[in-house]
């Protein structure tokens, strides 16, 4: 009776263990869409192989790129912009990347995690974490 028991059990709650499994763990789980932190932008995370992209799809501020460090880009949108690039996932977090600021024009090295209300959390930094600031990117519930 014990045997049966436990194999209705395991079939009764594999699903519900499966359904777990693929609700916001591994390493896709930050793909979607957030607010930026100032709320005048959503974002996109994305997925090119391997490797976690992050791109301007809604911005408040129509322009063009004028603080960009290369010369070629001053004129390209901001909207649709691939601001945060080349992140690999490690261990719950999305490491070696790199966060550009539109704003100032500056290029951070950058590291992501997922906070567990499914917000987005990115510390770009200079040299090493401890130099560095965190913004929190708010996940969208579309």
């Amino acid at each position: 009776m014990k045997k049966y028991l436990l194999s209705v059990s395991f079939f009764l709650f594999l699903p519900l263990f499966v359904q777990a499994q693929n609700s916001g763990k591994g390493p896709d789980a930050v793909l979607g869409r957030y607010w930026t932190p100032t709320k005048n932008a959503k974002i996109e995370i994305y997925k090119e192989g391997n490797q976690y992209y992050g791109k301007t799809v809604w911005t408040e501020r129509a322009g063009r790129d004028t603080l960009n460090p290369d010369p070629k880009k001053r004129n390209q949108s901001l909207l649709g912009l691939v601001f945060l690039t080349d992140f690999s996932y490690d261990d719950g977090k999305y490491v070696d990347g790199k966060i550009y600021d539109p704003q100032n024009g500056n290029i951070y090295s950058c590291k992501m995690w997922l906070e567990p209300d499914g917000d987005l959390k990115a510390r770009g930094y200079i040299g090493i974490s401890l130099f560095g600031r965190t913004e929190v990117f708010e996940r969208i519930k579309e």
